[in-house]
């Protein structure tokens, strides 16, 4: 596919020990892009626009990158990649010896996130590192309760929760890779549409590498709405079943396949899986219920992966 490309007048020349690698579609990362620009550190950031098609956002992500003092570049694509071959493209412009992929909308919960990054790499040289994510700075909308409730319990973990099962909790929202292991373990470009392709390729990657976790974490500023969680779980079941494929020995200890294996022994699945999404997008209802019920609907489509 072709690609146009920016660099900013800080990039010829540079020698980074960091690459920031972010990828964006129809989200602008511009505010992302400001609060980097605050640590005039070691690093380059190299930008992805993954076929979002708006010269208006591409004209501002410009300027952004142009009064930025890190070394920056704009890789821009006429047409949608996806996630797992858009990463793949921005790995082959950074030239760093360490990557950090860093979704468009985070933003960095402290001061000193890439000096804490390159002072782990200059320290461990880790092969892989999670920082984890918070929402901290995320400010509260009623239309976003329902995310702001599930991802508080379940990712929203700290360093040490995370370490017990190191491969599940690696998320391509503020992920430290090595350059010699992403060149052995690339992502698998056949996932499509939204999810597990980045814990799938934490799976693959646990086998031959120590997966580091750490508390230097970064607000997910874009909460969706439960109507987007809903979709995005209906796309994310044939991911599902692509890793249950390739890792059903590590899968198969997660909840969410265990709640899909009792569930596909429920009868009229197709028939009462429908009210369980109605409750879980019924904003008068309570929250925790509401969560429940998603995480139902999720497992209840899961089921036919299993």
């Amino acid at each position: 596919m072709s690609e146009t490309l920016f660099d900013n007048g800080a990039w010829a020349g540079a020698a980074p020990r960091l690459s920031v690698l972010v990828p964006f579609k129809g989200d602008d990362p511009c505010l992302l892009l400001d609060l980097l620009a605050r640590e005039p550190m070691a690093a380059e950031v190299v930008v992805l626009d993954d076929g979002t098609a708006d010269p208006d956002l591409t004209a501002r992500v410009r300027s952004a990158l142009d009064r930025s003092p890190l070394p920056a570049r704009l890789v821009t694509l006429a047409k949608n990649e996806g996630r797992a071959r858009g990463r793949n493209r921005l790995v082959s412009h950074a030239r760093a010896g360490h990557f950090l992929f860093l979704d468009s909308d985070m933003a960095p919960d402290s001061s000193s996130f890439l000096s804490t990054w390159l002072a782990l790499i200059d320290q461990e040289n880790p092969a892989v590192a999670f920082g984890g994510f918070s929402l901290d700075q995320a400010p509260p909308r009623r239309d976003h309760a329902l995310h702001r409730a599930m991802a508080g319990h379940s990712d929203c973990l700290p360093a040490e929760v995370r370490a017990l099962n190191p491969e599940k909790h690696v998320f391509t929202s503020n992920l430290l890779v090595r350059r010699d292991v992403f060149a052995a373990e690339a992502f698998d470009e056949g996932f499509a549409g939204w999810g597990w392709e980045d814990v799938e390729w934490g799976m693959r990657v646990a086998r031959r590498w120590p997966i580091r976790h750490i508390d230097n974490t970064a607000t997910h500023l874009g909460l969706d709405p439960a109507p987007v969680i809903a979709a995005k779980y209906e796309q994310s079941a044939a991911n599902f079943a692509r890793v249950v494929a390739a890792h059903r020995e590590v899968v198969s200890a997660y909840p969410s396949y265990r709640a899909a294996k009792l569930l596909k022994r429920a009868p009229l699945r197709r028939l009462w899986r429908p009210l369980i999404k109605a409750y879980a997008l019924a904003e008068l209802a309570p929250v925790r219920s509401r969560a429940f019920a998603m995480r139902l609907y999720r497992a209840a489509l899961y089921a036919e992966a299993v």
